[in-house]
């Protein structure tokens, strides 16, 4: 259960920076997913790690021990692609018992770790059915059950779950989680899925550009964006922009385009300052206007639409100046509400993150590429 650093990682594809400076490091047996927007150096930053892609500066660690220019094999990791790489002649059984079989393990536990993996992806009646024969998610289980049965001590999972419909991947996540901290796996898990990453994560590192922005436990990250780009990634965000008027102990004010005052977390940017302001959607509440003083009622607007989406109802709402906020509820509010109506948006200030105005403006730090 090796510690993996990656030190000042830098790597350029033809133009494209895939590694900028880049530096994480990983604990022993720690789960890490890292999360970002396609193209962000998600799978480059894995290849590196175990030796599929040589960075073109800085130094890769296990345990202490540089490994930067160690073969692939001497590295004692395994990473499961988004191709599967899975053995087409092979039955399924067998692509799982290969790598046991290759490094001579005993015959009766390598059987049972083939069970037991096959039993966990819930493919076991599949054993004798070879990869075509099987939908690209059911390969896909084949893949990571292969990956788990590898006996490698750092397990490198490249979107191990994107293939799965809704319900299995939902169990396949504390499943998976709960395997590899029984067998002491220092697990790296890429993937753009928040939900995913909120869930399984010891630690989730955001990464954009080729450079790592966040770090932190998954409740940290969601309720602390370092960044605009953050606070809107890591669960979808309300997002305005305006200037800090009033700063204390509990709470500053900032004023926005339309003259509303919004109240948010304590902040140390001098009062004066352009700034963003974000709150998480699922903190944004809704209830209908009156001329009662409502707690934290930071500004009103005309409902647009109400999305019904199962557990949860969203309600956008159109406010002058700002445009559109939205705010998510429970579904049982769904028929309090009509499009065309009149409401107050509140939220908690200490819910509520505000930033510096980003140097390169609010669009290009909040795009996804």
């Amino acid at each position: 259960m090796p510690e993996i650093r990656l030190e000042s990682i830098c790597k350029d594809f033809d133009g494209h920076v895939a590694a900028d400076d880049l530096s994480l490091t990983i604990g022993d047996g720690e789960y890490l997913c890292i999360l970002g927007p396609t193209g962000a150096g998600k799978t480059t930053c894995m290849r590196m790690i175990c030796g599929l892609t040589r960075p073109d500066s800085g130094r890769v660690y296990f345990d202490g021990e540089d490994v930067t220019d160690m073969d692939v094999d001497l590295r004692n990791s395994t990473m499961l692609s988004q191709s599967y790489s899975l053995f087409p002649h092979m039955s399924v059984y067998n692509n799982v018992i290969f790598a046991p079989r290759i490094k001579e393990w005993p015959e009766e536990s390598a059987k049972q770790i083939v069970r037991s993996m096959l039993n966990m992806v819930h493919l076991e009646q599949k054993a004798d059915w070879k990869p075509a024969q099987l939908s690209g998610g059911q390969q896909q289980r084949i893949a990571l059950a292969r990956a788990l049965a590898s006996g490698s001590k750092v397990l490198l999972l490249d979107e191990p779950l994107r293939a799965l419909d809704a319900r299995l991947r939902i169990n396949l996540r504390k499943e998976l989680r709960s395997l590899a901290k029984e067998m002491g796996l220092t697990c790296i898990h890429v993937t753009h899925d928040q939900d995913e990453a909120l869930e399984m994560a010891d630690r989730i590192a955001v990464i954009r550009r080729g450079r790592i922005i966040q770090v932190g436990e998954p409740r940290d990250v969601f309720e602390n964006p370092a960044t605009p780009f953050v606070a809107n990634f890591v669960g979808r965000s309300n997002v305005v922009t305006g200037r800090l008027t009033a700063s204390d102990g509990d709470h500053a004010e900032v004023t926005v385009p339309g003259g509303w005052v919004l109240r948010t977390r304590p902040t140390g940017i001098p009062v004066g300052t352009d700034v963003v302001v974000t709150v998480k959607v699922g903190s944004t509440k809704v209830s209908h206007a009156t001329d009662e003083d409502i707690p934290n009622r930071m500004c009103t607007g005309t409902i647009e639409r109400i999305l019904y989406e199962g557990a949860t109802i969203t309600v956008d709402v159109s406010v002058d100046g700002m445009g559109t906020l939205s705010a998510k509820l429970p579904n049982r509010k769904y028929d309090d509400y009509k499009a065309g109506e009149t409401v107050d948006i509140q939220w908690v200030p200490s819910k509520a993150s505000v930033f510096t105005m980003p140097e390169q403006g609010l669009e290009e730090e909040m795009r996804l590429d």
